[in-house]
């Protein structure tokens, strides 16, 4: 056998060594992701008037452990993330309940669970595992069983179990994120279009009764949404004052650091849920479409990695991963801009966050586990069965 053929024999077996999985590794996607971030740390440093306190150099000693965990996520045998989806998927949801139950309590919501040296937040680490518990349900399925109703019934459990509880922490945005990427995987898999407009149908036949769940805080983000005018110094004022400030930035911005909104309080947030809003103020539209092109950069190495994957369980996991990142950058965007409610959702890479960022790193790193296993042969079935 030549080498190149012994080579793809130890591809397909996933007997690489530690080391061999490490070359195998698309470096120029880590190259792309330091980029972001580094634009990221500079709005931090930015957003306390120059100065590394109090979260750019935070937030660059939780990006390197985070691109340890991300190598170390690489290096795992896929084989070994698909026999433990579900385990780890459970994992979360008992500490979702643990968070209803005696979570801890920061900014009005009760998202948080109290570890001593820091606060874990379990919304944001149930994203990866729904999407590495579904990817394994559906592992090896065929179209047609894919179409009997009943192989759905334990899916929509999967998902509409933590979609519910990270609602009533409340995290509305985390909710939906969770929820959309769930439907994209489900479509990739293959269930019908008319599956979804029946749920569609539903949804909105269920409107008088969701909005009646609503708390007020809520209906007045929708509200507000709707017409931020009415209430400018009130709900209103937050999406005011950052429309205010990406109009105010034009083509090239005002300068790094000299930016007026942020800088003088108008702009709520600046360091997080806002952050873009500063970043098109110092930088203009010049610098937010840098931004988004380093986005759609990831998106096209991730999708390209989902299309490369030989096995369901990759391919599935790599669709998910990436569809989740779209929706993070997209929604709070969009939100800043003023085209959605606010619903407190963080800027990939950019944001100042914890348990984020590092969950962040962690997906990074199951995408790029699924690249170096792309051609490994995968021996469990789908479903609850093995």
């Amino acid at each position: 056998m030549s080498e190149l053929g012994f080579l793809s024999a130890r591809l397909r077996r996933g007997d690489m060594t530690a080391t061999e999985k490490l070359l195998q590794m698309s470096w120029s996607l880590i190259f792309w992701i330091f980029c972001i971030f580094t634009l990221g740390f500079a709005m931090l440093y930015s957003a306390a008037n120059g100065s590394l306190e109090p979260w750019a150099a935070s937030q660059s000693v939780r990006f390197f452990i985070g691109l340890g965990i991300l190598l170390a996520v690489t290096i795992i045998d896929v084989r070994i993330i698909l026999k433990y989806a579900y385990i780890f998927y459970f994992v979360v949801l008992a500490l979702l309940i643990g968070v209803e139950i005696k979570g801890f309590v920061g900014g009005g919501a009760q998202r948080w669970i109290d570890l001593g040296l820091f606060n874990l937040q379990p919304s944001e680490l149930m994203k990866p595992a729904l999407i590495l518990a579904l990817a394994r349900y559906f592992h090896g399925f065929g179209l047609d069983e894919i179409g009997q109703p009943m192989t759905l019934v334990a899916p929509v459990m999967l998902i509409i179990s933590p979609v519910f509880l990270i609602y009533l922490q409340p995290d509305l945005g985390t909710a939906l994120v969770i929820l959309m990427s769930s439907a994209a995987l489900l479509f990739m898999v293959g269930v019908r279009i008319w599956k979804f407009a029946v749920i569609g149908l539903a949804g909105l036949g269920s409107i008088p009764i969701v909005w009646s769940l609503l708390r007020d805080y809520q209906k007045n983000r929708v509200l507000t949404f709707l017409n931020p005018e009415q209430d400018p110094l009130g709900t209103g004022y937050h999406i005011l004052q950052s429309q205010i400030a990406l109009g105010s930035g034009g083509l090239f911005g005002k300068g790094f650091m000299e930016g007026t909104q942020s800088h003088l309080n108008f702009l709520p947030e600046h360091q997080t849920d806002f952050i873009f809003t500063m970043l098109a103020e110092e930088l203009g539209m010049i610098g937010g479409l840098v931004l988004l092109s380093l986005y759609v950069v990831i998106l096209v190495y991730g999708y390209a990695i989902a299309f490369r994957c030989r096995h369901q369980f990759g391919r599935l996991v790599a669709i998910g991963l990436t569809t989740s990142f779209f929706l993070y950058f997209f929604i709070n965007i969009a939100m800043v801009m003023g085209l959605i409610p606010v619903v407190g959702m963080t800027l990939p890479l950019i944001s100042y966050g914890g348990t984020s960022l590092l969950m962040l790193m962690f997906s990074m790193g199951l995408l790029m586990n699924m690249h170096v296993h792309r051609d490994v042969q995968m021996g469990l079935r789908g479903g609850f069965g093995d």
